[in-house]
């Protein structure tokens, strides 16, 4: 008899209920199933408040990456990432950038988009233009919903009108822009949005349908930048093969997938390990690089006058310090701290840094000896760990098998077969 996955009042369960009933589903022994509860009664409970059906936590490693000045602070930066070279890579590009002053950046405001859709229109122009002439009406129904944002200097303060669509089938979409100041302000807005939805009916004499926040915040930028020496890259011939590989990216949108991704590498760990959503962030990211009709680098790099690198960074950002998993999560709340952030544009600038810092040091790698050399190198311990490698065996392993320049399981293995039988 074949088993159901269909179950009535899940997330009604206990997570002993749950697991036990997904124990029987999946066959679990009880080592598999104890790996669940491992976590801890706070961090399973915790679990249990931010997600529905929770069954408890799966762990992410958690490191700093260090040597950051960001507009003239130095600080350290949580990131929580299982790819081995990331955290290397942000301190290397960070400390490469340091001897000029580090990253300078800027961050536009926490300025985020709600949608509105409205269909089935008899004269878009016109009605676009009635709702542009409500607009004050229609702002002052939006902070209704919020006074508490509004009093901090926050809340609703423009509308965007767009035409989308063929003559035979064009919508508005009405843009409405609200300050969330130092929260991400997804929930803030969808209320906001869905609240003028009925005047804006009325208004246009259409039907509005999805209400909804957009994130493409492109109202919500960081954008800086850094001057890296010729001298520590390796020279001018070195600056010159970085800015043909940026020149490469913004041509050919299959390099640009893999440059924004390595970008993102960076920021979606600082994203990750402060609570903010990840999803959102890197979405925005990759929308923003095809803006103009083409996917780009969200990077650009070019050479000066004294032959340096520069380096810039534009994306949208739209990420905050209270609210969400971020004021739930205790870590999330302690990572803000090791940064000795308070605001939402702080923790965007280092942030910015991070991805500006992660591709400058892959982009030195493939400008110089290819990016394998020094992920392998590093990856070296985890090859160990596969390998079955404990204790001190996994430290002389993984140099032996840097040594030999083969990174390989069954490499690994032949060196602790070696070395225990040395043993005995």
């Amino acid at each position: 008899m074949s088993k159901s996955s269909k179950v009535s009042k899940f997330h009604q369960k206990t997570m002993q209920e749950r697991l036990d009933w997904i124990s029987k589903f999946s066959d679990l022994n009880h080592e598999d199933r104890e790996l669940y509860l491992q976590s801890g009664t706070d961090n399973n409970n915790l679990a249990d408040q931010l997600i529905e059906n929770s069954i408890g936590v799966m762990e992410v490693p958690l490191g700093v990456a260090v040597n950051f000045i960001v507009n003239g602070k130095d600080c350290i930066v949580p990131m929580a990432v299982e790819e081995t070279s990331v955290i290397a890579a942000a301190s290397n590009g960070a400390k490469l950038a340091r001897p000029l002053g580090g990253f300078h950046m800027h961050f536009t405001g926490s300025y985020m988009i709600g949608q509105v859709q409205i269909t089935n229109l008899k004269s878009p122009e016109s009605a676009k233009i009635k709702i542009l002439q409500n607009k004050d009406d229609i702002l002052d129904i939006a902070n209704s919903q919020d006074p508490t944002l509004v009093e901090l200097g926050g809340g609703a303060y423009d509308l965007e009108v767009r035409i989308v669509g063929d003559k035979s089938e064009e919508m508005l979409i009405v843009h409405l822009l609200v300050d969330t100041l130092d929260a991400m302000g997804a929930n803030a807005t969808n209320t906001m949005a869905e609240k003028i939805a009925p005047t804006l009916e009325q208004i246009s004499e259409g039907n509005a349908y999805l209400r909804i926040i957009s994130n493409l915040a492109d109202h919500r930028l960081i954008q800086g930048y850094c001057e890296i020496k010729k001298e520590d890259l390796g020279g001018e011939e070195v600056v010159d093969n970085i800015v043909e590989a940026c020149r490469f990216a913004n041509l050919d949108p299959y390099r640009a997938a893999t440059n924004n991704k390595g970008i993102m590498n960076g920021i979606s760990s600082v994203v990750l390990a402060t609570g903010n959503d990840t999803r959102a962030i890197e979405a925005g990211a990759h929308a923003y690089a095809v803006r103009n009709g083409q996917y780009r680098s969200l990077t650009q790099w070019e050479k000066n006058e004294k032959g340096n690198l520069v380096g810039s960074i534009d994306m949208p950002l739209a990420i905050g310090v209270i609210g969400g998993a971020t004021s739930l999560n205790p870590k999330a709340k302690a990572n803000l701290k090791i940064m000795g952030v308070k605001t939402s544009q702080e923790l965007s600038e280092i942030i910015g840094s991070v991805g500006l810092a992660q591709n400058l040091t892959a982009l030195k790698a493939l400008a110089t000896e290819g990016v394998q050399k020094g992920h392998m190198r590093l990856h070296a311990k985890n090859v160990a760990l596969m390998a079955d490698a404990t204790g001190d065996e996994i430290d002389y392993v993984s140099k032996e098998l840097v040594k030999k320049d083969i990174i390989r399981v069954d490499e690994a293995k032949k060196i602790i077969r070696t070395l225990r039988n040395e043993e005995i």
